[in-house]
């Protein structure tokens, strides 16, 4: 997948990004951050899930699936949303056929796949299945694609179904998985069948906030974001600090890697001067 931004808008820790494209690709950005944290021989603990983070009086414990426990004056939740795709909440939605990740083409060759989205996701999985063989359809629920499909992107799904080789099915939505079909809804409730052997269902992510309030954190009831300070990124928990995609809630479209990652910079300097400040003190 190449990457909306260009190389020095993913930059992070004044290490240079180069590639010799003008976009980046995800695998790009992999190795790159790899580059970043061999650099500042930052200390990984791959493999390990935060189960929870309690504050105390002398500052953190996080406790880690594995059954380590961590001490930590300052705690900073990065966690992302990707991990907890949205639903559909449909009958079928559960069935082995059916996915909220697309991740590689090749499986579905000469298999008719059905995607349930209008946004980039989706377009671009249709895009990549396609071309590696599948028969693609896409059901959207709008009458036209979402707005914030990216502008290079767009002109070649739309030929696709122009000619015929993509079928999009718009004012459209999924009523029901069954093996091997797909029930849809179309324009003023009509029926319809789509014979169906794999099914994505790219509509969006929402961020982890159950983690996010077993941690102390406020949710804002309006967006679904945590509440925290944008100047310094520190939530209601004092020392506990939020960043990325997650500080969004349910406008995740408002932060982005261009943006986000200046969220450590603010932490970091947040940090810094309460250190200053105390010692002063």
């Amino acid at each position: 997948m190449p990457f909306f931004s260009t190389p020095e808008l993913l930059e992070i820790g004044e290490v240079p990004f180069v590639v010799p494209t003008a976009r980046p690709t995800s695998l790009d950005c992999v190795n790159y951050y790899h580059a970043v944290t061999a650099h500042y021989r930052l200390d990984c603990r791959l493999y390990r899930r935060a189960v929870s983070v309690r504050r105390d009086s002398a500052g953190f414990t996080v406790a880690a699936s594995g059954g380590e426990s961590y001490a930590a004056a300052n705690v900073v939740i990065a966690a992302g949303y990707y991990d907890t795709p949205k639903k559909l909440g449909v009958p079928g939605e559960d069935l082995p056929h059916v996915s909220s990740y697309y991740r590689d083409p090749l499986p579905f060759y000469r298999q008719k796949v059905l995607i349930a989205g209008g946004k980039n996701s989706a377009v671009e999985a249709a895009l990549d299945l396609w071309r590696h063989g599948a028969e693609v359809t896409v059901a959207h629920r709008g009458t036209t694609l979402s707005g914030g499909v990216k502008y290079w992107i767009l002109p070649d799904f739309e030929n696709r179904v122009a000619s015929g080789a993509i079928s999009l099915l718009t004012g459209t939505t999924v009523a029901e998985f069954r093996p091997g079909v797909t029930v849809l809804r179309g324009a003023a409730g009509a029926r319809l069948e789509r014979p169906t052997d794999f099914a994505f269902t790219l509509i969006g992510y929402d961020a982890d906030t159950k983690f996010l309030r077993e941690c102390g954190v406020d949710i804002a009831a309006e967006t679904g974001a945590p509440v925290h300070d944008p100047r310094t990124m520190e939530t209601n928990v004092p020392g506990l600090y939020v960043a990325g995609g997650l500080v969004g809630g349910r406008f995740n479209n408002k932060i982005f890697i261009e943006n986000g990652r200046q969220h450590g910079t603010l932490i970091a300097a947040a940090i810094a001067g309460s250190r200053s400040a105390a010692a002063a003190f």
